[in-house]
């Protein structure tokens, strides 16, 4: 079966720095409209260090490190024929703005389904802050048509 020599296989880590316009740009994007993503006192008041991150936004720490690209890159997969299938969060602390983020993904699985019609490829990402803090962990599936 197409890659699953790769199963195990952990990439490079990579880091993100949290910036207070990224959130609240995120924020925005969603809808969220609660103070905490926008006004520092507010976040403050709530017990936050800074802006919290929202919920989800951890999955943009990975695309724009470009983390979800490097399992299809690197078998060799077009990119037209790969979606997002799905995606899981486990929260374990709080992202704030100013936090630089250290990602460490790994590919934990491989399988086919359809009599080899659809390739998933399931990834592990642990995210840490720069206290050493474990903050987050994401598994993503990527769905590849095959054939």
């Amino acid at each position: 079966m197409l890659g699953s020599e790769l199963v195990g296989k952990e990439y490079e880590p990579f880091t993100f720095e949290v910036e207070k316009g990224r959130i609240r740009m995120f924020a925005h994007a969603i809808g969220e409209t609660n103070p905490i993503y926008y006004d520092e006192a507010a976040a403050r008041d709530a017990g936050y260090r800074s802006l919290p991150a929202p919920p989800t936004f951890p999955f943009t720490i990975t695309m724009e490190s470009r983390q979800p690209f490097l399992p299809i890159e690197e078998l060799g997969v077009d990119i037209t024929r790969s979606m997002h299938g799905e995606q899981s969060f486990t929260y374990h602390s709080d992202i704030c703005a100013g936090d630089v983020i250290t990602g460490r993904q790994k590919i934990v699985d491989i399988f086919e389904k359809k009599g080899g019609a659809l390739l998933f490829i399931i990834v592990d990402t642990r995210l840490d802050n720069q206290d050493g803090r474990h903050v987050a962990d994401l598994r993503m599936s990527i769905v590849v048509r095959n054939g």
